[in-house]
């Protein structure tokens, strides 16, 4: 029992070089109670049914256990969790049908309260109307839906965005002024 208590009470880093080194099952166990309600409510975000959440959950699970040792540790584990649960949902939205895709749900009034660069695409997304944007966003690409989301509905910093997603901060910049771009384009292109 002392020593599961010491088990819960490492670090991620700490856990995570112990599962890699022993493939322990057991050691995963405690990795997932941290995070599986995290994970869940990611999941339960893009496909918004609980049993469908709860597969992608487990096939996040599964996936990670294969690639933990992909982890180098160069941002928190928590935020590359959430990027690589981020990134299995996004695809999971690519390979799904239309009809998935339409049930896919992310909470877009999150987006009413951006705080941006003050630039004027982020002005124009200021004034677009919660329903019609979320039109859009089903319409553009879902990496450039994940990157929107990521920094405007998740509030990651670039600098968090660069660790989770592995690209410099100028890609991220640029992705972003393209993702926002696009999204008006889209917004506007739809209003006739």
């Amino acid at each position: 029992m002392k020593t599961l208590e010491k088990i819960k009470d490492q670090s991620d880093e700490a856990l995570i070089q112990a599962i890699v080194s022993t493939n322990d099952t057991l050691l995963f166990e405690v990795l997932y109670d941290r995070y599986s309600s995290l994970v869940y409510n990611k999941c339960y975000g893009f496909a918004k049914d609980a049993d469908e959440a709860k597969d992608l959950t487990q096939d996040v699970f599964l996936k990670l256990f294969v690639k933990l040792a992909s982890f180098k540790g160069k941002s928190k584990f928590s935020t590359w969790l959430y990027s690589f649960t981020y990134n299995h949902c996004v695809n999971y939205v690519t390979r799904s049908t239309a009809k998935k895709f339409e049930k896919q749900s992310v909470d877009y009034t999150e987006i009413e309260n951006i705080s941006g660069d003050d630039d004027e695409s982020d002005d124009s997304i200021l004034s677009m109307k919660v329903d019609k944007l979320k039109v859009a966003l089903e319409l553009i690409s879902p990496e450039e839906k994940m990157i929107l989301l990521l920094k405007y509905q998740e509030n990651l910093s670039v600098k968090e965005i660069e660790a989770a997603l592995s690209i410099g901060e100028s890609a991220v910049k640029m992705r972003v002024k393209r993702a926002k771009d696009k999204l008006i384009k889209v917004y506007y292109k739809n209003q006739n």
